[in-house]
């Protein structure tokens, strides 16, 4: 700066210098850059942001759910309770077309502990039958404004569960929150650049080919599951931030069930946080999957549907799993039953945070 005294009331304020020579004694500075460029190297101390970062417990990581509403990493896990308005979801098809019925479950979910609910037009279960956009926003956005208009629901955040940008852009113009693409942006290409637009909450799953062909041979090839996820995800994550959506609205999902087989499902609930990008929000999503009832029947527990008492014939196993992903660094777990993982993910809070 030319002028010698640039602060006119005399603070003595000079030039500004880059990188700030206090930068590596403050640490609520560097979190962030944690978060945002773990691996950039300071030009001058020749080490990474993460190797001069010492671990403050008054600092943490936050991810947003909502505009006006911000988590801080570590201290709850959330329940994302599932409401498909779909003919042929794999658990739940056809319960909750009913405009009626879809509102009423949405109380029960909320009633029972979810944080936020996922709604979705499109099953993706293995072998769906894909609809039009039309099809899909007509039977999602009318819950959506009736849940905005529910005087004990329309402060709840609300997850769109789609991957097709048209119908991203008009829920979140009817009230939507999040966009949660299991997809994540490639099957259609305005995915990112919409969700960019809109400036909201984006979770990025991992899955190969799409929902009618997932699980053929090619799709359920890896040669390392664990890695190959996390390789996938951090390419797609740059992808998108290169499209304009902020990382810190990025919330990773390995894709439990998606383009997996069973054995390939169990190793990434064995390695959760290894499986997606550092320093990401993580989302998983085991609820009542196949590998569940697979695991069952290995272990000549085939007639557990016929068992008294049990809400549903994968429930206890989806516990099981929500354990896992909370021990494995899950931050969100979506599920179907959420009064009975409301009890699993308090506990396991109790125990691994």
């Amino acid at each position: 700066n030319p002028n010698p005294n640039p602060n006119p009331a005399g603070h003595g304020l000079g030039p500004l210098k880059i990188p700030h020579e206090m930068l590596t004694e403050r640490s609520f500075v560097l979190r962030p850059l944690v978060d945002l460029c773990p691996d950039l190297i300071h030009p001058v101390k020749k080490k990474s942001i993460k190797e001069l970062y010492t671990e403050d417990p008054t600092l943490g990581q936050v991810f947003p759910i909502q505009a006006n509403n911000t988590i801080k990493r570590g201290q709850k896990t959330l329940i994302m309770g599932i409401l498909n308005v779909t003919p042929d979801s794999f658990s739940d098809g056809g319960k909750f077309m009913d405009i009626n019925a879809s509102i009423k479950h949405a109380e029960t979910l909320l009633s029972q502990g979810a944080d936020i609910l996922d709604i979705g037009g499109q099953s993706t279960r293995p072998g769906a039958e894909m609809i039009s956009s039309e099809e899909e926003i007509s039977r999602v956005i009318p819950v959506i404004e009736s849940i905005r208009k529910h005087p004990e629901l329309h402060n709840i955040s609300i997850s769109v569960d789609t991957f097709r940008s048209q119908v991203a852009r008009e829920a979140i113009e009817a009230g939507g929150d999040i966009i949660n693409d299991v997809s994540g942006g490639t099957l259609d290409s305005d995915m990112l650049n919409t969700v960019a637009d809109l400036g909201v909450p984006y979770i990025l799953m991992h899955m190969r080919g799409d929902p009618s062909n997932m699980q053929n041979k090619t799709n359920i090839t890896y040669d390392d599951v664990v890695l190959d996820v996390r390789y996938t995800l951090e390419q797609q994550l740059l992808t998108a931030m290169n499209k304009g959506i902020h990382r810190w609205n990025i919330i990773c999902d390995p894709g439990i069930g998606f383009a997996k087989t069973w054995d390939q499902s169990l190793r990434l609930l064995q390695n959760v946080e290894n499986s997606v990008p550092d320093h990401i929000p993580i989302l998983s999503g085991p609820s009542r999957k196949s590998f569940i009832q697979k695991t069952l029947e290995s272990n000549h527990y085939s007639n557990l549907s016929e068992l008294e008492n049990s809400p549903h014939p994968r429930t206890w196993g989806t516990a099981a799993a929500v354990t896992a992903s909370i021990s494995g660094g899950a931050d969100i777990v979506r599920v179907h039953d959420v009064r009975e993982m409301w009890d699993v993910c308090r506990v396991s809070d109790a125990i691994f945070r």
